[in-house]
């Protein structure tokens, strides 16, 4: 079965787009394939400004979140595997997605189990305010 975030990715950049919202996209640079401006990038993540005024060409596929944008002047194509985006956000809620890093291997084989007992899992609410997020 194929992984269901590069379609919440898409409809919840349709979304934020569609109430005049900035889509923010919060991205871990330490995936393999991922192109992003290394002076920007901070402790392994960068958010990225994905409005449609900011950025040109956007591609959302299975695989891949792909646009042409410009850092300080500078025109960059940015590459971002799917399994990448840990979040998508509006910048003026932070109303959007945060995704599980675990999702990726959800439909690979289980290692086998074994008889330690697991506690339940514990569910938190994240929420980034505007002032939390840097440009």
């Amino acid at each position: 079965m194929t992984s269901s975030r590069p379609y919440l990715i898409r409809a919840i950049y349709e979304w934020i787009v569609a109430n005049k919202l900035t889509p923010y996209i919060l991205v871990d640079t330490l995936v393999e394939g991922t192109e992003v401006p290394n002076e920007y990038v901070e402790d392994g993540k960068i958010i990225l400004n994905a409005s449609p005024n900011a950025i040109s060409d956007l591609m959302i596929s299975n695989q891949l979140v792909e646009f042409d944008a410009s850092f300080s002047g500078r025109a960059l194509h940015i590459y971002v595997p799917i399994k990448a985006v840990l979040a998508i956000y509006a910048r003026e809620n932070g109303r959007g997605m945060v995704f599980n890093q675990e999702e990726e291997d959800e439909f690979e084989v289980p290692p086998p189990r074994t008889s330690v007992k697991k506690s339940k899992p514990k569910l938190s609410i994240v929420r980034a305010e505007p002032s939390d997020i840097k440009e």
